[in-house]
């Protein structure tokens, strides 16, 4: 098994990047839904309410984080300097982040069609994860919905599109790391790995949205798919709230390593699957 794909998200529901190579922080890859677009109630705005956002490109420059809708693009600084701290509301959480320029604000204003900011998390934010699920008591993590890192099968995207009348890019799934070599839904019993020099513990299945429903490219809701065909074999038997999963959530032991498209995966321990 190997790892096959990187993906990080700097902004929170804008275009991912794919990247070779990346380091692991302990809040997740670097870069890695560091901002977020808040509403003028400061809370946090995601494809759910914007499809748009899909189309919004970003890059990493020497400079700061490019952000471009087609001919027009804008750098975001990776620092703001002035004292423009605020607390932000992501699901149950509210977290201090740093709030950009005016200019920076309308241009995604203008883009959306709404009074929109752009919240950034400083480093010494640490928004914790859900302490039932937590590795170490001080286990935190970006803007990603709850946890550092997702990671899903290659086998298992095609075990889906198996039974999909039209087969689905991985983008729909917004995955930080992909597996290839693995079988299908193999990542539903695996409890710790290592990919290259770092260990992952995985700690939570991911229950997925209607965002999954999003083509990316477009930015348009395209129907019910996925999630009508992941209903029929993919909430656990037990499951009293009737999620649907597809991919894990994990936590990275030893933040500081450098991972790579390539990079040799090793199951270390096993736990019993779900029951579908």
């Amino acid at each position: 098994m190997i790892l096959s794909e990187i993906n990080i998200y700097p902004i929170k529901s804008l275009k991912g990047i794919s990247l070779k190579e990346a380091k692991i922080e302990r809040r997740g890859l670097e870069f890695d839904r560091r901002w977020m677009l808040i509403d003028e109630n400061n809370k946090f705005l995601t494809q759910r309410e914007f499809p748009k956002m899909a189309t919004i490109e970003t890059e990493i420059k020497e400079n700061g984080l490019q952000v471009s809708n087609g001919a027009e693009k804008l750098i975001v600084p990776f620092e703001i300097e002035e004292n423009s701290t605020e607390k932000v509301k992501i699901w149950q959480n509210k977290c201090a982040a740093k709030i950009n320029e005016k200019p920076i604000n309308e241009w995604f204003s203008e883009i959306l069609g709404a009074n929109i900011r752009l919240a950034l998390m400083p480093e010494e934010t640490q928004r914790k994860v859900n302490y039932f699920y937590a590795v170490q008591k001080d286990d935190h993590v970006s803007f990603a919905d709850a946890y550092p890192f997702l990671l899903i099968g290659e086998s298992s995207l095609e075990d889906l599109n198996s039974r999909l009348e039209k087969p689905l890019p991985m983008n729909r799934f917004r995955p930080n790391l992909v597996v290839s070599g693995a079988e299908s839904f193999a990542e539903d019993g695996w409890k710790k790995i290592k990919i290259g020099a770092a260990i992952f513990h995985i700690v939570k299945p991911c229950a997925r949205c209607v965002m999954t429903t999003i083509e990316q490219n477009t930015g348009e809701k395209q129907g019910v798919e996925p999630l009508k065909t992941l209903a029929t074999f993919r909430i656990p038997k037990r499951s009293l709230k009737k999620k649907i999963l597809f991919g894990q959530n994990l936590i990275a032991e030893n933040a500081g390593e450098i991972l790579r498209v390539g990079d040799k995966i090793e199951v270390l321990e096993t736990k019993r699957a779900p029951t579908f």
